[in-house]
């Protein structure tokens, strides 16, 4: 009834008559039985059949014949064609990675070293293309090559900074220091880590003596001859976790290289023209005025406020 039912849907457009198993059954009851005890038992796959005639029918194939002409098709590719498609596999496997590639590949931030350094650009693009051409150990290879041609790198230590200004060792609440290196990639993790560590020291220092809480930092960039693309990131953070404990972000004396590449990362803009000053002394001056005209930061107080609640 199935396959009747089957075969009379797909011939009712092409307005077939094909034979049912009782007719069959009256042109060779053998053929009928042998039909009727495969579908039972299962030996006849009726579904692989219906969905071969789904595939025919869709191609317009008409008539049995059209197995024939598929299968002498079939034939003739695996015996004449299939050297055509052996770099078929390699072909499609190389369009799946360059397809993936251009979802991963960051083309802004490329623009963005280019515009404040083209050295860390040249690096970047060297690492990409012996990345792609060759392998990850070329690619990682040439670009610490390129790195180290920039130069030996200074030892980077921070100190804090102990100026002869009698006003900087005597204003509570600032915080002053010295970064007596070149900010690169090799000392920019060190430098963050050492300057929020100051941080702390100096919270706990100011709470532990009941003085005025600590409300500004400046970094004194006197020393600092240039900064890379590495270097900026890790003054962006220096100033994202200021800026989430309530406190505020000096510089101090920057360099006309250090500042060129801050305009162009749009650092200044993020910090404010009106938080760079020329020297220490002006820096600390404005911290002075600032602490005992203005108000203190409202999120400086708040974040105050939980500790005290903790």
């Amino acid at each position: 009834m199935l396959k009747t039912w089957c075969s009379s849907d797909w011939t009712s457009e092409e307005r077939y008559n094909p034979l049912s198993v009782s007719e069959l059954a009256f042109g060779s009851p053998y053929l009928s039985s042998a039909i009727k005890t495969g579908i039972i038992t299962g030996i006849i796959g009726l579904a692989g059949l219906f969905r071969r005639t789904a595939v025919n029918f869709n191609a317009g194939c008409k008539t049995a014949v059209s197995n024939i002409v598929m299968a002498t098709a079939v034939m003739i590719t695996l015996l004449f064609l299939t050297p055509l498609f052996h770099y078929t596999p390699l072909v499609v496997l190389s369009s799946l990675i360059i397809a993936a590639m251009l979802g991963i590949i960051d083309y802004e931030a490329a623009i963005h070293l280019w515009n404040i350094d083209k050295f860390d650009f040249v690096v970047c693009m060297g690492a990409y293309i012996g990345v792609v051409f060759f392998s990850v150990e070329v690619g990682l290879v040439v670009a610490v090559t390129l790195s180290l041609l920039r130069g030996t790198f200074p030892t980077p230590w921070l100190t804090e900074a102990l100026i002869n200004i009698p006003i900087a060792n005597n204003v509570p609440g600032v915080l002053i220091l010295q970064i007596d290196a070149p900010i690169y990639f090799a000392n920019s993790n060190y430098l963050r880590e050492r300057i929020q560590r100051w941080i702390y020291e100096e919270e706990e220092k100011l709470k532990s003596s009941g003085q005025t809480s600590l409300q500004y930092i400046i970094l004194d960039l006197s020393a600092v001859g240039s900064i890379d693309t590495s270097g900026i990131s890790m003054l962006e953070e220096v100033k994202k976790n200021s800026d989430s404990k309530g406190l505020k972000l000096v510089l101090a004396n920057p360099r006309s290289e250090v500042i060129k590449k801050l305009d162009k990362s749009k650092f200044i803009e993020n910090i404010g023209q009106e938080w760079i000053y020329l020297t220490v002394a002006e820096a600390v001056a404005a911290c002075n005025f600032m602490l005992h005209t203005c108000k203190p930061n409202p999120a400086a107080i708040e974040l105050q406020g939980r500790e005290n609640m903790v």
